[in-house]
């Protein structure tokens, strides 16, 4: 039976928390196909995830092209961009498919971060308010998107940083995103890593360099370092 949703995860490195991230989807094993993309890893990631999904993919490192690996193995007509981090909402399938139903091409949903502190509900407040008035998603907000329309964008660009960015744009000009409000929650673990204020500045900051044309090997340079 053709499944009614295709899950592609990216990881690179994530033996640590993968297990428990996986569990959380196996309910949906009956609707779901399960993928995760290795980016070459060098820890237990794709041995720890095997059992756990339908199919381990290995593709070099890079967010755009481990998705566009798992895309090319998909067997649903609807595809679905997770983040090792992020956590579905218990109705994400059902949500997913009433919105696909109703006409739209792709979408994403409200974000929420694993940390209770008000800021971290501020910043999750700005990234939904802001993704509704650009009609631009990010990653994190688990980027859901038809096989036909994935098709007539050509996935995601094979740039080293803002691949979201770029094919929310693209994506764009097929019609606007279905923002659903059902949170993903998210792992707050980069910001408290490097400071919240610091990360906020950093990501406008590549943010704007990359709108006025920056190389984007260039902010995943800085983003990463």
């Amino acid at each position: 039976m053709q499944p009614q949703l295709s899950i592609i995860i990216p990881v690179v490195n994530e033996a640590g928390q993968i297990a428990l991230k996986l569990h959380a989807l196996q309910t949906l094993r009956n609707r779901c196909q399960l993928l995760l993309v290795d980016g070459g890893s060098n820890d237990r990631s794709a041995e720890i995830a095997k059992p756990l999904v339908d199919q381990v993919l290995h593709s070099p490192r890079g967010r755009a092209r481990q998705m566009n690996c798992g895309a090319a193995r998909a067997q649903a007509d609807v595809l679905l961009f997770l983040h090792a981090d992020t956590r579905l909402p218990d109705n994400a399938v059902n949500l997913i498919m009433q919105a696909v139903g109703d006409g739209y091409h792709w979408g994403r949903f409200d974000i929420g971060f694993d940390n209770p502190q008000p800021i971290f509900r501020l910043i999750a407040f700005m990234m939904n308010r802001r993704s509704r008035l650009t009609g631009i998603a990010t990653g994190d907000q688990a980027l859901f998107i038809t096989r036909q329309a994935f098709q007539a964008v050509a996935g995601f660009p094979d740039i080293a940083l803002m691949e979201d960015i770029a094919i929310s744009t693209r994506l764009k000009k097929l019609g606007r995103p279905c923002c659903i409000d059902a949170k993903v929650v998210t792992s707050a673990r980069r910001w408290q890593q490097q400071g919240i204020f610091t990360t906020i500045l950093l990501m406008w900051r590549l943010r704007l360099r990359y709108f006025f044309g920056a190389d984007p090997d260039n902010l995943a340079a800085r983003y990463y370092r």
